[in-house]
């Protein structure tokens, strides 16, 4: 991970176009392509960034990223006026990152929905657990009654951080043609408002889970509807 704190003016361009004036900003650029301009202020969200896969072009004064395969695409143009820091930390593979361990509970809970998939939704079954990306594994894939494939993260409790690392996934994956219209699915024990909200937006399901029922521990609630 390389860090470089610098005066710059950050530029994008792409379906929106948006300027940021010069000022002190961190620049962060990860292994795997992405790039983050954060203020110190404004809390995790970083100002502007570009999600991989990338190109960076770099002079000393100009860095330019954009989208690998669209010349013509989303485009970040940061213009460097001074570099006050600029040092690289090897972080290891990503294997590694005790960010994405499992607790046991998260664990327990993916392989019991890794033998009932259909409890993600009518007619799914498992085609692999830990299905391999460049920038991860998710959790299950799966295909359903019409063959469409389904890629499946868990969590024990979700929040928007486990959307945005599906949403990650399936951007991966989609770059396969055979791929393109995997849809995405977030099944947690608990999933937080703010997360459903932008999950419907990212065109992610969401399922809760009750562990104790798919445990076999108590039978399902019933739910009764009016006419």
């Amino acid at each position: 991970m390389r860090l470089i704190v610098a005066r710059c003016e950050v530029r994008y361009c792409g379906r929106l176009n948006a300027l940021l004036p010069e000022a002190l900003r961190l620049i962060i650029l990860k292994a795997d392509g992405s790039v983050l301009i954060h203020a110190d202020a404004g809390g995790y969200k970083p100002l502007n960034w570009m999600t991989p896969p990338t190109v960076i072009e770099e002079t000393p004064d100009r860095i330019i990223v954009r989208k690998r395969a669209q010349s013509d695409g989303d485009r970040l143009e940061i213009e460097v006026a001074e570099v006050l820091s600029d040092v690289t930390h090897a972080m290891g593979p990503p294997d590694g990152d005790a960010a994405l361990a499992k607790d046991g509970v998260e664990a327990h809970l993916q392989e019991l929905l890794a033998e009932r998939p259909a409890w993600c939704g009518e007619g799914l079954r498992l085609v692999r657990r830990e299905w391999p990306t460049d920038i991860g594994p998710v959790d299950l894939m799966c295909r359903g009654a019409d063959e469409e494939w389904v890629a499946i993260e868990v969590k024990r409790v979700a929040g928007i951080e486990a959307v945005e690392q599906l949403a990650r996934y399936l951007e991966r994956i989609r770059l396969d043609p055979a791929f393109t219209s995997c849809r995405g699915v977030l099944a947690a024990q608990v999933i937080k408002p703010q997360a459903c909200v932008l999950a419907a937006a990212r065109g992610i399901e969401c399922v809760e889970v009750d562990l104790t029922v798919l445990r076999g521990e108590r039978e399902p609630d019933l739910r009764l509807f009016a006419a």
